[in-house]
């Protein structure tokens, strides 16, 4: 573990020059909207020809950006933190920003039901970024990943529900979805049916997303799931400390706010435990 937290660090220090091969394009979405989409790709492996792995990432609903200190309006620290981590893994990153283009910033603050921006368009967003992956020389189509938080956890499954039509039908599709404390009521409730290999990250004391719909869910589906002890929502965040957030009208007990934040032990555990996962998956392709 003390080998991983080094590395971590390692990884975190790089984030400048992981930035300078980072670009921007614009993708259409599923919806015909067309969104602001950050790739990444690792070092030496930015030739449009040499096929990589590629994790498509999907932010929660404070967006993907930092709104404070020096790193305002660039990744927030644990967008970067894994990114560069899963780039020095020889990975491609692909960040889909599903609120800018839509008129938001962060989506944490609404009630569920006053939320414009829904599950629907998140999966539309993710239908249209693999399309356009389909096309990139660049991408191992059989090594693609999806990994999300929170609200862009939830976005996991709603993008990986083989019941839907549009996610039947895509050109290329992931082989394996990987989900960091996602709202899971809605998916257990409807009935939902991964087209992939499901990974569930949950923290024992989520009083934000609570684990048990998601430990039902992957009991029902037989997914993978880790559970983190002594762990709030937000546990894998790289910096920052455990707080409460009243501004947040949802979860557990409505109006009375959520606590967020870093166990400084769980949450780098819980990222060995995806590149490990990551890494197992694709050994063998």
């Amino acid at each position: 573990m003390n080998k991983f937290l080094s590395f971590l660090l390692m990884c975190c220090l790089a984030s400048a020059s992981a930035s300078d091969r980072q670009s921007e394009v614009k993708v259409r979405s599923g919806d015909g909207t067309l969104i602001k989409v950050w790739v990444m790709h690792p070092q030496g492996l930015s030739s449009e020809t040499q096929t990589r792995p590629v994790v498509v990432a999907l932010h929660g609903c404070g967006g993907m950006y930092a709104t404070l200190g020096p790193r305002k309006g660039e990744l927030n620290a644990r967008h970067q933190g894994m990114s560069d981590l899963l780039l020095a893994q020889g990975y491609s990153v692909v960040w889909p920003d599903s609120f800018s283009d839509r008129g938001e910033s962060s989506l944490c603050s609404q009630k569920y039901a006053q939320r414009k921006i829904k599950q629907s368009h998140r999966r539309d967003d993710v239908n249209g970024v693999l399309a356009w992956m389909s096309q990139q020389a660049w991408v191992d189509s059989r090594k693609t990943a999806l990994l999300g938080w929170s609200h862009g956890g939830s976005a996991v499954l709603a993008a990986t529900d083989k019941r839907v039509i549009s996610v039947q039908n895509r050109t290329l599709q992931p082989d394996v979805a990987i989900a960091f404390y996602p709202g899971c009521a809605e998916a257990l409730q409807s009935g939902y049916e991964p087209n992939v290999e499901l990974m569930m990250l949950l923290a024992e004391l989520d009083d934000w997303t609570p684990p048990g719909p998601c430990l039902a869910l992957a009991n029902r589906v037989q997914a993978k799931v880790n559970v983190y002890a002594k762990s709030y929502h937000d546990f894998d965040n790289p910096v920052g400390s455990v707080k409460l957030r009243t501004d947040v009208p949802n979860g557990l007990y409505p109006g009375q706010g959520v606590h967020v934040g870093r166990n400084p032990e769980t949450g780098p555990q819980a990222w060995k435990d995806v590149t490990d996962f990551l890494a197992q998956r694709w050994a063998s392709k």
